[in-house]
């Protein structure tokens, strides 16, 4: 069990250790080396000219901080700790990032009845910030607020505890100490924190069968995280570090990146209705100077192409030339068996196409699981034969599952996963050993800082519970459907 007065005692000796620093704060003194009302100066809309550059990065070493070591995925992805972070942000820096929110989605806790999700293609303001982990300090690394739905909701809710993007380098062109920052071979990350869930763990929980099905996904890690901009560590809550996709997935679960890796987001293009292509339906993520969809283009044709009904077999052939067929059936049976109503099929959204250097191949990666293993809303999740989908709204689903070659492999999926890598008890148990690691950091998260209610115990422990009867639902969903 965590001991909270140890936790309030580090926070203390890491905010002592900062002032000292010359880069730390308290109610009276800056969180950057340098910060004073002068600390940045707008120049223009879009430029702001940084002032706190003499520094130096004492705590750099080649391992730890340079762009040259490879990624160390036991110091980052730990499956059997919580971890700390600890950001240092400059009261002036935090109160623009609040500042930007409030002029995107409104008052701070506050929010109109009935009013739907604000539509913008902005993301947050990134502002440069330490880092702190394990008593060593990362330089000016950019941190933003992420999300959509779920960041709307918890700002008009009056929670704090917002999800974060990090990029260790964004700020090198202000910052040459700076230049290729890494954090222990990392470039980037999502900082997660586990909106809607009770449990904390559906995120790493559904990365987890991913990646045991083998599958190429994020890797996920449990993390505190504390945020001082201005007035000390504040404890921010337990969160879940998530691997980028086009950062070391990329370079570690493919031969290179030098592929195209597409996100695709929110538009009819991205449900590959016929006709209905457009490049920003496809927002690239590498290569994004190099004005070339045709690989997506050649994806639309070979699905939609009339062979599928007069020539079975040359279809299958052409379209598996462009697209990883089997990777999608197998991602198919993954994300039915262990559902989730966020993602293609219910949302235009949530997921990567990378096109696979060894074989010409877009590939399908899974993306942003926090809302999985659950029936879900908005209809629900998938039925395991897609009774329940809109066959003309989501035509990758519905041409491929209606072809008999396909939905055989698609069924031995099925039985392969339920089998493997969410066997019930096999999940159960891990749900047993995720709850017992994280269950004093979630239930010690702070009003204002937490999504759960005044019963914290209760209702962690009620949802680490309905987990483990989902589990046992979906092998018996499994069975009749394979019946």
């Amino acid at each position: 069990m965590k001991i909270v007065s140890n936790k309030f005692l580090f926070a203390l000796l890491v905010s002592t250790a900062l002032i000292l620093s010359g880069c730390g704060s308290s109610s009276s003194s800056s969180t950057d080396t340098t910060e004073d009302s002068s600390t940045e100066t707008e120049t223009t809309e879009e430029t702001i000219t940084y002032t706190d550059t003499d520094f130096e990065a004492s705590d750099w070493t080649e391992a730890t901080h340079s762009k040259s070591a490879d990624p160390d995925y036991d110091e980052v992805f730990s499956d059997t700790e919580v971890k700390r972070l600890d950001f240092v942000v400059t009261e002036e820096r935090w109160q623009s990032m609040l500042d930007d929110m409030t002029e995107t989605y409104g008052t701070f806790g506050q929010s109109s009845r009935g009013s739907s999700l604000v539509d913008t293609d902005d993301d947050p303001i990134m502002v440069p910030a330490d880092v702190y982990y394990e008593g060593t300090q990362w330089y000016r690394v950019g941190i933003r607020f992420k999300g959509n739905s779920s960041l709307q909701s918890a700002w008009q809710s009056g929670i704090l505890k917002l999800s974060f993007k990090l990029d260790f380098d964004e700020f090198e062109d202000d910052y040459p100490q700076i230049d290729n920052q890494r954090f222990y071979g990392f470039k980037k990350f999502s900082l997660k924190n586990n909106y809607n869930d009770s449990s904390f763990v559906r995120e790493k929980v559904a990365a987890d069968v991913f990646k045991n099905a083998g599958m190429a996904v994020s890797h996920t890690a449990f993390y505190e995280l504390y945020v001082d901009h201005g007035n000390g560590p504040e404890y921010f809550g337990l969160y879940t570090l998530v691997e980028e996709v086009d950062g070391e997935v990329l370079d570690t679960q493919f031969s290179s990146d030098d592929g195209n890796l597409y996100k695709p987001e929110d538009e009819d293009g991205s449900q590959f209705i016929e006709g209905t292509f457009t490049e920003s339906a496809f927002e690239k993520k590498t290569n994004e100077d190099d004005e070339d969809w045709s690989d997506i283009q050649s994806l639309f044709t070979a699905l939609h192409a009339d062979t599928r009904t007069s020539d079975a077999s040359t279809w299958r052939s052409d379209l598996e030339e462009v697209f990883d067929v089997d990777v999608f059936l197998k991602y198919l049976a993954v994300n039915g068996i262990i559902q989730n109503w966020d993602t293609y099929g219910r949302m235009p959204h949530n997921y990567y196409l990378y096109n696979n250097p060894d074989n010409g191949k877009l590939t399908w990666i899974p993306w942003d699981n926090n809302e999985a293993l659950q029936e879900g809303k908005l209809g629900g999740a998938l039925d395991l034969d897609f009774s329940n989908l809109s066959d003309s709204s989501w035509p990758l689903i519905a041409k491929i599952y209606a072809d008999d070659t396909y939905k055989a492999q698609y069924d031995a999926y099925l039985e392969e996963v339920i089998e493997g890598a969410f066997n019930p008890s096999t999940i159960q148990a891990t749900y047993d050993t995720y709850s017992a690691l994280i269950q004093s950091y979630a239930v010690s998260e702070e009003t204002g800082y937490s999504f759960l209610g005044s019963n914290k115990s209760s209702e962690f422990t009620q949802a680490i519970n309905t987990l483990k009867n989902h589990a046992t639902s979906r092998e018996r969903a499994v069975e009749s459907y394979l019946e």
